[in-house]
């Protein structure tokens, strides 16, 4: 033990002097501690209280004669005692226990008061033989049970279980030795461990150490050893161990046996724990000196060593050691802040003491890593970068990591520096930074088998970036471990580009896309496409098929419908990895569009095939290309030599012109090929094709696509587009046929083209007989327009003559007398009707009427009284007529369906729009404004009652 390093962990505290207060003027027998306060007992029966300080509270007469035990208890502030009390009969003994409620105080005289007694209990009875008191211990179980176990001198245990206050208890007695020698059977010590629910109580006497199971009923002995000690040598540790001192050495026990002990020489004054250490005042016997001393047993330190003068008691409050000695004087003693021990070990570059310091005292995490790295620095200070970095390891997760970075970056040790960031890596508290320079390290070691074990761990998650690793790895050539942390984190895209753009692995990049879900596949696609389709166009091609149609794993779950399409890819998606290789792209939306028929995206896809065939510029990377571009290249560089030259024209000119036949084979080929998408995309059962018609026309128009835009303008029927398109291109021919086969109106066609085209000969001022004379047959036939309007037209062209329209004027001519003398009979014949008309009314008006009928128009009888007469020379019976006497049963039809279709007409006058559609498809405009005002409709007429043709009846009971 003499090895053990001495410091000063602790000081003296109150100033180093202090002393028990006069009022406690008996000798101290016992004491005790707790709840803030030091109990004593004294020799004169009182009990007094001191604050912190020492300083004195109260006091209090506990027992007549001597207080020998008190223990102030923990959870209820209960005091319990054991003294000498007046002897009331020789039977009863004086020793006695006593309870007192510290929270309850009663006046005991004038000017004190003292504690309220409880319950006071004798400890010796009939059943129970009076001895001599050695050892005293309390116990507080679930309150308010308490267990008192004391310990005689005659190797018995006198035990008192219960409710004390309300004396609801239970005795019984343990046996430790059997001797007849009561020196060596008093007990010495006790000590209580509670183990769970199992209850034991160790007992030490100088010869032993048993331990009693007290749940077993009745209570089992075990002998533990076979020596003890003597008392005020005995206490038990924070771990619930008992401790026991002897001169040659300290003994600790657990419940099955005696366990390490301690070689401290010297005779054993006091034995104490305080805080996990273990405290002794020693007897020297050498030098009659006492010695107090505090034992670090972790560390294997002495925390504290004082000598002392004779020491009568030791116990523990407030965080400090009091030792009370026999002269009353008092040695307090308080352990000193981990930041002054710290300090104090580190000026003597005691660091590894300190670490085992903070370390067996549980000190935060962050102080043990200060102390661990000014250890570290220490060592870094010393050139021990090993041992320097074992300790800085130790630190990560409250060092900052650049700390130890930098010092062993600027000392070139690599190999320090590899250790620590693989252990930073492995808490998973490595950044990008970190992970950068680890891999820099393997690479410049070559150290490939720490790489493999760094990239290619097997526990689970990687704990480093990965997009770091896979770029500092691609950047040092490891392009296998680069791809093997993109697999294995699902970073497909990493992995593709390192195939792609770093090896140049095509066929194995597009099985690995395929080999991917679909979501992904098509992710990865879009992102490099365009370097697949550069160099294997057919089977990314084949990837894209399988993506946008059902020839997936998904196709076998039914058959196609727009639900199930909608959830696939569209083509447009991908539009943008063929913006270098459109023949690629026409390729590929050739494949879906004859695979799938009832695609969501159809119209954009459409569209982009439109754009495709019907464009002028589509290239073709050929190699009689390169060749011509070689050619014209090399005819440049190398102007002399006319030989040379001219052979070398010549092979361009040949290759060109193939090249040129090839291309526009090809074009010719897009362009049948448009033709029959912007037929076949736009079926006659539908209004609206499935594609962008105003794009179509815009496309056809821009790369002069004749046959596209007149098919169009026929679907569209707009008619007079198509005639101007074969008016662009002088295509007379044509563009009489196209009139036949568009202006028609028998078959639905518009009979104004023929218009247009006499107005557009009229206005060619070239020579068109032929084909005027064949338009005025259709006019004529349709009568679309009149005979003026048609000279008019003709007459702008300066090189059509007069023959050309004769015989048209003629028939016309004729036509238009004919309709004339026609026109002038009807006229004729009207005016005779209008007159005969006039001359009746106004007979009607001026001369009375003869009524000469003799029989009733009714009922044929010969007409009698009462009758009536009417106007329109009909006579009937009165009761032939009933109630109906104002009108003419004869004549009334028809005069109500004159009035009828009067009502009709002035109805139909204000329809306006009946009448402008009249006017819009009739032929001649006029003629319906014309049959307007001859029905009335349009002038101005009357809104009062209508006159009667007849001038009234009469009714006379004469026969007249």
């Amino acid at each position: 033990m003499y090895q053990w390093r001495k410091f000063e962990f602790f000081e003296e505290k109150l100033a180093g002097k202090c002393s028990i207060p006069e009022e406690v003027a008996g000798k101290i027998e016992c004491c005790s501690s707790g709840r803030g306060k030091i109990v004593l007992g004294c020799d004169d029966g009182t009990v007094s209280f001191l604050d912190r300080g020492l300083k004195f509270n109260y006091g209090f007469q506990a027992h007549s004669s001597s207080v020998l035990f008190v223990q102030q208890l923990k959870q209820r502030n209960y005091l319990v005692t054991v003294g000498e009390d007046e002897q009331v009969s020789p039977q009863l003994s004086a020793m006695c226990l006593k309870v007192f409620d510290l929270d309850k105080m009663q006046p005991e005289g004038s000017s004190t008061m003292s504690p309220d007694c409880i319950q006071i209990l004798r400890i010796f009875t009939n059943q129970f033989p009076e001895a001599k008191i050695t050892s005293f211990l309390v116990l507080e179980e679930a309150p308010p049970i308490l267990l008192i176990a004391i310990g005689l001198d005659n190797g018995c245990i006198y035990c008192i279980k219960g409710d004390i206050a309300r004396e609801r208890i239970t005795r019984f007695k343990l046996q430790v030795d059997n001797v007849s020698d009561k020196s060596n059977s008093s007990i010495t010590g006790l000590g209580f461990r509670m183990d769970g629910q199992a209850l034991q109580l160790f007992a030490v006497t100088p010869t032993s150490v048993s331990l009693f199971s007290l749940q077993s009923q009745p209570p089992r002995r075990q002998t533990l050893d076979q020596i003890g000690c003597n008392v005020n040598s005995v206490t038990m540790s924070d771990r619930l161990e008992l401790i026991i001192g002897r001169p040659e050495a300290v003994y600790f026990y657990e419940v099955d046996g005696r366990g390490p002990c301690w070689a401290f020489e010297g005779e054993k004054k006091f034995l104490g724990w305080f805080r996990g250490y273990l405290l002794c005042v020693i007897a020297d016997q050498r030098n009659g000196k006492n010695t107090f001393n505090i034992y670090d047993l972790k560390n294997r330190l002495i925390a504290h060593s004082l000598v002392v003068k004779e020491v009568s008691h030791m116990l523990c409050e407030w965080g400090n050691i009091i030792l009370i000695m026999a002269d009353k004087t008092a040695l307090c003693t308080g352990e000193k802040d981990m930041e002054s021990k710290l300090d104090m070990l580190f000026k003597k570059n005691l660091y590894t003491v300190a670490i085992n310091l903070v370390q067996s005292q549980q000190a935060d995490a962050a102080a043990t890593a200060e102390v661990l790295r000014k250890y570290g620095d220490h060592l870094y200070g010393k050139q021990d970068y090993d041992e320097a970095m074992a300790q800085y390891i130790h630190t990560i997760g409250h060092l900052e990591p650049s700390y130890v970075i930098q010092k062993f970056l600027d000392a070139q040790r690599i190999y320090n520096l590899t250790n620590y960031l693989e252990k930073l890596h492995e808490k998973g508290l490595a950044s990008k930074d970190h992970t950068t320079l680890l891999l820099n390290c393997y690479t410049k070691l070559k150290d490939v088998e720490k790489l493999n074990v760094f990239i290619k761990s097997e526990d689970g998650e990687h704990k480093f970036d990965v997009e770091t690793a896979i770029r500092v790895c691609r950047a040092a050539n490891y392009h296998e471990h680069a791809m093997y942390v993109a697999k294995k984190a699902g970073r497909h895209e990493l992995y593709l580009k390192i195939l792609l753009e770093d090896l140049g692995r095509y066929e194995e990049a597009l099985q690995y896309i395929s080999s991917l879900e679909p979501g992904q596949a098509g992710v990865t696609v879009k992102e490099y496409g365009k370097i697949l389709i550069e160099h294997k166009p057919v089977a990314t091609i084949e990837i894209l098929m399988k993506l946008c149609t059902e020839e997936g794993d998904l196709a076998k779950r039914g058959t196609s419908n727009g639900t199930y399409l909608s959830m696939l890819p569209s083509p447009v998606d991908f539009l943008n990895i063929f913006i270098h290789h459109p023949q690629s792209l026409m390729d590929f939306l050739e494949k879906y569009t004859n695979k799938v028929k009832d695609s969501p995206a159809q119209v954009e896809i459409h569209n982009t095939l439109l754009e495709l065939y019907l464009s002028n510029d589509l290239n073709f990377p050929s190699i009689s290309l390169s060749d011509t571009v070689g050619d014209l290249n090399l005819k440049t560089r190398r102007p002399s030599g006319e030989a040379m030259m001219s052979k070398v024209e010549s092979n361009g000119k040949v290759r060109g012109d193939c090249n040129d036949l090839t291309k526009e084979k090809g074009r010719l080929e897009r362009l049948e090929k448009g033709l029959q998408l912007l037929k076949s995309a736009w079926p006659s059962e539908m209004e609206h094709p499935l594609y962008d018609v105003d794009l179509a026309i815009i496309l056809c128009e821009m790369n002069a696509f004749k046959e596209g835009l007149l098919y169009l303008y026929e679907k569209m029927k707009l008619y007079k587009e198509v005639i101007a398109c074969y008016m662009q291109a002088h295509d007379h021919e044509g563009l009489i046929a196209c009139c036949k086969r568009l202006g028609d109106s028998g078959k639905g066609g518009d009979p104004s083209l023929w218009a247009d085209l006499l107005k557009y000969f009229g206005e060619l001022g070239e020579e068109c007989s032929k084909e005027v004379k064949e338009v005025l047959t259709y006019i004529e036939r349709d009568d679309i327009l009149p005979p003026i309007i048609v000279l008019q037209t003709l007459s702008r062209n300066p090189c059509l003559t007069l023959s050309v329209i004769k015989d048209y004027i003629a028939r016309k001519l004729e036509q238009e007398s004919k309709l004339i003398e026609e026109d002038r009979r009807f006229i004729e014949k009207y005016q005779e009707e209008t007159l005969a008309m006039r001359k009746e009314i106004q007979d009607l008006r001026t001369n009375a009427r003869i009524f000469q009928l003799s029989k009733c128009t009714a009922c044929t009888f010969t007409l009698d009284l009462p009758a009536v007469h009417f106007m329109c020379m009909h006579s009937f019976h009165q009761r032939c007529l009933g109630d109906n006497e104002k009108e003419c049963p004869e004549c009334a039809p028809e005069y109500r369906s004159v009035l009828e279709m009067k009502r009709n007409l002035e109805q139909n006058s204000k329809d306006q729009d009946q009448f402008f559609q009249q006017v819009k498809s009739s032929k001649d405009g006029f003629s319906v404004i014309a049959e307007y005002f001859g029905k009335g409709i349009i002038s101005k007429t009357s809104n009062g009652p209508t006159g009667s043709l007849r001038s009234g009846s009469t009714a006379s009971s004469s026969g007249f």
